[in-house]
């Protein structure tokens, strides 16, 4: 064999076993998700976990809250088809008064559905379940109908009570709560609240039901815009404290509850 033949067959030689060390790192690269980089984007993002006597409340929007336990459970209040949580709730509270208050195509994975009012008509709705570290009961009230004539049981205020707190939400309550109301309720920390004063019950007539309820905790919902929820705000300055938070995420716990009753808003309509 000619030098020249043993200096080609050496260059591609040579040639051959760079594209083997290059061919490798391409093939690398250009699979998704691969480099370290692509992967560490697609991680979930890890939410501080809760303390055993902590609740975290997350405002969806309308009337719908997530709350949810440390030991993990999530439960939805007044779960819909329109402003629907992220992800799939334990437990999914609804109230009959409009369809952004209720389901009809209830995500099958929800393991308790709890509806505020008997589909049957036979009376008023009756829940009282535990799951996990979560117990959710229901007060039933009653609702205007279309027409203007009321509709018996037709909806619930429901009970949240997770370790030493209790969390009321009072759905789409469309009159003053009686005394028998007040004594199913029982102690309330937190009220979750409308302020819509029309299609439920007026600002006036709210704000007799929080000073009833006397709750160290009030966050307003159902509110639509900002004329609305400043118009209540107007109405309660003079009997309670307003904090206006930044995010629509709020950890509470008894020992951090308000020492007086103090409206907190959270971003959101």
């Amino acid at each position: 064999m000619t030098l020249s033949k043993i200096l080609l067959r050496a260059i591609l030689l040579l040639a051959g076993f760079g594209a083997m060390l290059a061919s490798p790192a391409r093939a690398q690269s250009d699979e998704p998700g691969c480099r370290p980089e692509m992967a560490s984007l697609r991680l979930p993002i890890q939410r501080a976990a809760l303390a055993k006597d902590e609740v975290r409340l997350t405002f969806v929007g309308h009337a719908t809250f997530i709350i949810e336990t440390p030991g993990g459970i999530r439960a939805a209040t007044d779960y819909n088809d329109y402003v629907r949580p992220p992800g799939t709730p334990d437990i999914a509270t609804m109230n009959k008064a409009h369809s952004t208050h209720y389901s009809t195509h209830p995500d099958p994975a929800i393991k308790q559905l709890l509806r505020g009012w008997d589909p049957s008509g036979a009376g008023p709705a009756k829940h009282d379940i535990t799951l996990g570290d979560m117990r959710v009961r229901n007060v039933p009230t009653n609702i205007r109908s279309y027409s203007g004539s009321t509709d018996f049981d037709g909806n619930s205020m429901f009970v949240f009570e997770i370790g030493d707190l209790c969390i009321a939400h009072l759905g789409h309550l469309h009159h003053p709560l009686e005394p028998g109301h007040l004594r199913a309720l029982g102690r309330v920390d937190i009220v979750l609240f409308p302020v819509d004063g029309s299609y439920t019950l007026d600002q006036e007539g709210m704000l007799e039901v929080l000073k009833s309820l006397q709750a160290k905790l009030m966050i307003p919902m159902h509110f639509f815009g900002g004329g609305t929820l400043n118009r209540f705000l107007g109405r309660s300055q003079d009997l309670w404290p307003v904090e206006r938070r930044d995010t629509a995420e709020l950890v509470v716990s008894k020992a951090t509850l308000p020492a007086k009753p103090t409206i907190i808003v959270l971003p959101g309509h």
